[in-house]
């Protein structure tokens, strides 16, 4: 394993400065990985809690300095941590260029680990949850685990389906795991979603702006950047899905959920995210018409939208 140990521990640029009341270093998980970590004291004059926020697979600290700054206006601390494998935390294969890891179980580890060490001493309650993407997933798969690790979950753009798979889920991922018994659980496996290098040609947001500073951040520590998944990393993934999908899944949701989803998303699957959503007892969602993949990165109308989702959630537990 890797980590970026030779820089500092959070970049900071002038279009993406680092958000106020910063603490940032490392941590080691149950199993000995080594993750980077950022916590932020609120802004506002209200204290509300902490938002531990969980990111999506190519993410980093920097990418949500915004969205943060964002959370901290309205009372809440925020504190997150790159999953191994990607960001400032340690790369699980020799090319660490490659998005990769061994079991979908290990991302529950690494929130685990989080909620004890970092999260529990140093942040004040109560907790809420807010994942992305295969964060998104992670917080579903959490909130089902143990209900009594946070007080509510709020989700966007949750990796409960891929779209455009030959087969089902379920196939798919027997084809996985016969590649990786035979040894080539590292090799990467390109979908085209992650060609997200040109604005034009993005499938993550609709706003230049945002986008932009998101390259900028990867220009000035392009160590952060992870590009292709691995075998390893799909079979690991549609592991976790195939979970999330089953029929009993949803009677273990018991602590509040919000799903926001994105109308235009070629990135995960909108409609099972929906099906999923659906049959929960103790949730609620949205989909937002014409958005893309990153609901906190896009359009400030979008954002707005998002928002006012998680503000209406979490007003009759805060106030």
């Amino acid at each position: 394993m890797t980590a970026n140990t030779d820089r500092p521990i959070l970049c900071d640029i002038p279009d993406n400065p680092v958000p106020p009341g910063a603490r940032a270093g490392y941590f080691q998980t149950e199993d000995g990985v080594r993750l980077r970590y950022g916590r932020f004291a609120r802004t506002g004059d209200e204290h509300r809690g902490t938002v531990c926020l969980v990111q999506g697979r190519t993410e980093f600290i920097e990418k949500y300095f915004e969205t943060i700054t964002d959370f901290q206006k309205r009372g809440f601390a925020v504190a997150t941590f790159d999953l191994r494998g990607q960001g400032g935390s340690d790369r699980l294969i020799g090319n660490g260029r490659l998005g990769h890891v061994d079991q979908f179980e290990d991302y529950w580890i690494d929130l685990k680990s989080f909620h004890s060490r970092i999260l529990l001493p140093d942040c004040p309650p109560p907790y809420y949850l807010v994942g992305h993407s295969t964060g998104g997933l992670v917080s579903l798969l959490a909130a089902a685990r143990d209900r009594l690790m946070f007080d509510r979950v709020f989700v966007t753009s949750p990796m409960i389906g891929l779209p455009g798979l030959p087969f089902s889920p379920r196939a798919c991922l027997v084809i996985l795991n016969a590649l990786r018994f035979v040894g080539l659980s590292g090799i990467p496996l390109q979908r085209r979603v992650d060609a997200t290098q040109r604005f034009e040609t993005n499938v993550i947001t609709h706003d230049a702006k945002r986008f932009a500073r998101m390259m900028a951040v990867l220009a000035s520590r392009p160590d952060l950047g992870v590009g292709a998944p691995t075998i390893g990393w799909v079979s690991a993934a549609l592991s976790g899905i195939t979970t999330a999908q089953s029929v009993s899944f949803p009677s273990r949701l018991q602590i509040p959920t919000f799903i926001a989803a994105a109308g235009n998303d070629r990135v995960v699957s909108t409609a099972a995210t929906e099906q999923l959503a659906l049959r929960m007892r103790t949730g609620h969602h949205v989909v937002l018409a014409g958005a893309h993949h990153e609901l906190f990165m896009e359009t400030d109308m979008v954002r707005n939208q998002v928002f006012a989702a998680f503000d209406a959630f979490v007003t009759d537990q805060t106030r």
